[in-house]
């Protein structure tokens, strides 16, 4: 689509951009780059970009910056793969990491740590999820006025508990006789197929006749729907600092996507099973809050089964090369010392 003048225009300012985030103008690239060109041709170049799509211009006296299909062309075609930035990170993750392998919440919680200090971006991490385990019972028990103890076991041997609002004011005798229906009609399925059922049966909730039962599989979908893998988020003072979010607004915005996690939890649920290192740039991403961010994670592994995610959120003005770099070393070091070679991983690099 782009000739090698195009390209290397482009190069320039998106590279620019990445470096100051403010618009790049012809005269700006000829002085910085030596593309042997005047900055008249460079002025016309930029301007056929911005036809197709790849550059913008904020203000009509203003230069150009990268849009998304821009940074996506930049991250497929043109940036530096061979960022080195593997051996301060491993010597990182090992000093702060090595005696956390059998916890692994402050692991992953270590981990995000590590990733937004050397990134100054948001580092994430998802813990193993527990989809596949299989259901053994639920026991409801009435834990206050308006409150509700939830406990499951599963024949993996994992017990999660988890209060909820008693929002349809439930009595004893009420909570038994769901606890029954539940183990009556989930007991034995997966954690992944108990979800599914769930949307099947509130999807033809108007049609049943039983009003405790759709209460019953409404408070099962609020069980299940905290029944999962956990989020762990660090660098949000990193990320502010950025010109991208001086705006008190921004800031705001921001701050309220971050605290819920379960954009954060929707956004990289696609990517849970993806191999490799994936690349999502702002309006790339399926969650209408995120769309100002790009994302980068991959997956690591127990064995060969995803077992969770780790990753980077920033401004799509971001620095991709770095940021893929740590992401996939990060992942493969997580890989490496939840097994039993990791100490031998370590010293070959």
């Amino acid at each position: 689509m782009l000739d090698e003048r195009s390209i290397k225009v482009l190069w320039a300012v998106i590279n620019s951009y990445i470096n100051n985030p403010d618009p790049v103008g012809s005269r700006y690239v000829t002085r910085k780059y030596s593309l042997e060109f005047s900055p008249a041709t460079i002025r016309n170049i930029m301007a056929d970009l911005e036809e197709l799509g790849f550059l913008s211009q904020p203000h009509t006296s203003a230069g150009r910056v990268p849009t998304d299909k821009g940074y996506r062309f930049y991250v497929e075609n043109l940036m530096d793969e061979n960022v080195c930035c593997h051996k301060g990170l491993i010597d990182s993750l090992t000093r702060r990491l090595e005696d956390l392998r059998e916890d692994i919440y402050t692991l992953l919680d270590e981990t995000t740590r590590t990733l937004s200090s050397h990134s100054h971006y948001l580092g994430i991490a998802v813990s193993p999820g527990p989809d596949g385990s299989t259901l053994r019972c639920i026991e409801l028990i009435p834990y206050s006025d308006d409150r509700i103890a939830v406990i499951l076991f599963t024949n993996e041997g994992i017990i999660k508990h988890k209060i909820l609002k008693n929002n349809f004011s439930f009595s004893r005798n009420d909570l038994n006789r769901i606890a029954r229906y539940l183990n009556k009609e989930f007991s034995g399925y997966t954690i992944r197929e108990i979800r599914q059922r769930l949307l099947e049966e509130m999807a033809r909730d108007k049609e049943l006749c039983d009003t405790l039962i759709s209460q019953a599989l409404s408070l099962c979908g609020d069980v299940m729907s905290c029944y999962g893998a956990n989020v762990f988020i660090s660098g949000l003072t990193e990320i502010l600092e950025l010109p991208e979010f001086s705006d008190i607004e921004k800031i705001k915005e921001i701050s309220r996507t971050i605290e819920d996690k379960h954009a954060v939890i929707k956004l990289i649920d696609s990517l849970a099973n993806a191999e490799g290192v994936q690349v999502v740039i702002g309006a790339e991403n399926t969650v209408e809050e995120m769309k100002a961010l790009s994302i980068i994670t991959s997956t690591y592994k127990e064995g060969d089964k995803p077992a969770g995610i780790v990753g980077i959120i920033g401004p799509t003005r971001m620095d991709y090369s770095s940021a893929i770099s740590l992401v996939d070393v990060t992942a493969r070091f997580l890989t490496e010392i939840l097994d039993e070679g990791g100490q031998e991983w370590r010293r070959e690099r």
